[in-house]
């Protein structure tokens, strides 16, 4: 091959190896670095062990967990990706449920104590309407973190939540590290363990 054949060999082979045509990749280098679109709350539940890794010199992408909105109990559009970078307890409650009434002072008590470095969000649902859930976050004294207002289940079956008093307890990178019932103490066990 002539010179100036191998000088196009080489521009043509440079060329394609910018435009990412070629197989090799440079270690570290993620494949794709266009984060996911938000999802809405009705999406497919989100994997408890994939959140989405941030772009080295991006903001921090949004992981899965948290890409969904709602309304909170006071009428307010809630957008979950603002959680993100922190651990989060999402507490599922029911308006009528006693145990969830039993729970609510201990659930106050993590987000008093630990609201600083975990996030607390109360998810209401189960055919609790609308007025009883304002009752139960006014009567409970929960008004001091977000409670969403989830009669038509988007964020239960987001989670595969099937019943109320029940926890989803995410990492700072938004995995899932707990789901099912908490004793008060394991509770803040939890919360003290995200906290550092």
């Amino acid at each position: 091959m002539d010179r100036v054949g191998r000088t196009v060999a080489v521009v043509i082979a440079g060329v394609l190896a910018a435009a990412g045509c070629g197989t090799d990749v440079e270690p570290g280098t993620p494949a794709d670095t266009t984060p996911p679109a938000a999802t809405a709350s009705t999406a497919a539940a989100p994997s408890p062990t994939s959140p989405t890794s941030p772009t080295p010199g991006a903001a921090t992408a949004v992981p899965q967990t948290l890409a969904f909105t709602a309304t909170t109990v006071d009428g307010q559009r809630f957008d979950a990706a603002e959680l993100s970078g922190k651990p989060v307890v999402l507490w599922f409650w029911a308006a009528w449920c006693p145990r969830c009434r039993a729970a609510a002072e201990h659930v106050a008590g993590v987000q008093r104590d630990f609201g600083d470095r975990v996030q607390v969000v109360g998810v209401a649902g189960l055919g609790s309407g609308d007025e009883a859930m304002r009752r139960f976050v006014a009567d409970q004294g929960i008004g001091g973190f977000v409670n969403l207002a989830d009669d038509d289940g988007a964020v239960w079956k987001r989670f595969e939540v099937t019943t109320q008093e029940y926890y989803v307890v995410l990492d700072s990178a938004g995995a899932i590290v707990h789901k099912g019932a908490l004793t008060a103490q394991a509770l803040r066990d939890r919360a003290a363990a995200l906290a550092g």
